[in-house]
């Protein structure tokens, strides 16, 4: 079995066994199975999924990371791998980037007594909540970490392409719930009640001016509402009402305005029309802030590996909490092409496993260069 043939069968089993995030134990188990049997050491940092393995020896040490949980959504791709868990599917390539990254393991392991230092390779559990990188982070698996790196696969792009960008390469992630509390009634008497359902048509109206009219043309900001919830039925004016939404920014600054703006927007609109408006907002991963000087690194290594090297002109809007690691220390993360007619989180997602033929390679490449 060729190198790209192992890889394509191992993409192949954790892609019908996919996990949702911190119920990651048997793609943990079979990750292990696959190092042990390669004789790539393991490092116990008493995390319940993922795991942490090493490979060389000496001070510096290089790390590269890969994401391993599963969303849960129904797979609608009709194959001899399709999800056996139902309600449960790769839908976002993690089982892409798991094989790279063995791939990887397996080529720096081939090349050991070549290394100046020790690769730790992080398998991370959890990254769709968001939360994952930083409960590594918090383990300790950083300590002593010079740089670390890692990729994310892009059905956008042709296989052998990849994209980056220094500085903000993804959008900083925040999630709102804003609650209604009013007085119901029967719909034939609204003047006996004060309606929920008018304040939040003037809310949902008030949250999106906060781009339009507040955000530079020379910044940028998204503030997306996903759900509007109020009433039960037909006849009658309901007590409250609710929606959730996400704000995507680029900059410390433009998030601190955003969730700011949200709370005065609930404040004025409550004393307008004397009704409770509560907003809860959380914040999730940071922008993901690629090094300038890796960033450099990384692209010579993609040239090096055959790829295709795109300078994304502007940060992605999707989140990423690779950027709790690379908060921590100096990080560069980059986006590899893998071709799917569908795009990530989508039932119908089906990745090209061509990108397994050239991004182990890449990514053995970089950490090397990274020492």
């Amino acid at each position: 079995m060729s190198h790209y043939e192992q890889l394509v069968e191992w993409r192949r089993m954790f892609h019908q066994h996919p996990e949702v995030s911190y119920q990651e134990y048997e793609t943990t188990a079979r990750l292990k199975e696959i190092l042990e049997a390669h004789d790539i050491k393991l490092i116990d940092y008493s995390l319940n999924t993922g795991l942490v393995a090493e490979i060389g020896e000496g001070d510096t040490v290089v790390a590269l990371r890969t994401d391993i949980d599963a969303l849960p959504i129904e797979e609608q791709v009709e194959s001899e791998i399709t999800s056996q868990n139902k309600g449960v599917m790769h839908a976002c390539g993690h089982d892409i980037h798991m094989a790279s990254i063995l791939g990887a393991a397996l080529l720096l392991k081939e090349r050991e007594v070549e290394l100046p230092g020790r690769v730790r390779i992080l398998f991370q559990a959890a990254e769709e909540v968001g939360s994952g990188a930083q409960q590594m982070v918090e383990a300790g698996v950083l300590e002593g970490v010079k740089a670390v790196t890692g990729f994310h696969n892009d059905p956008t792009l042709d296989v052998g392409t990849l994209a980056i960008k220094s500085g903000a390469l993804t959008s900083a992630v925040d999630r709102f719930f804003i609650r209604i509390k009013a007085k119901g009634g029967h719909a034939a008497k609204p003047e006996e009640s004060n309606d929920p359902m008018i304040i939040l048509g003037q809310l949902l109206t008030s949250v999106q001016s906060i781009v339009s009219r507040n955000v530079s043309a020379f910044d940028s900001a998204v503030v997306t509402i996903g759900e509007v919830s109020a009433g039960n039925t037909w006849n009658v004016i309901p007590d409250s009402a609710h929606i959730q939404g996400t704000v995507r920014t680029f900059n410390n600054e433009t998030r601190a305005f955003a969730e700011q703006r949200l709370q005065s927007i609930c404040d004025g609109l409550g004393a307008a029309f004397n009704a409770e408006i509560e907003l809860e907002y959380i914040h999730l991963p940071n922008a993901v802030m690629n090094h300038e000087g890796l960033t450099q690194i990384a692209q010579e290594a993609a040239h090096e590996t055959g790829y295709k090297v795109e300078q994304l002109s502007q940060p992605k809007t999707i989140g990423e909490d690779f950027s709790a690691m690379s908060d921590t220390v100096l990080g560069v993360f980059s986006f590899i092409g893998s071709q799917s007619e569908y795009d990530l989180h989508h039932p119908k997602y089906n990745p090209d496993e061509a990108i397994l033929k050239t991004a182990p390679e890449f990514l053995a490449n970089l950490v090397q260069k990274l020492f």
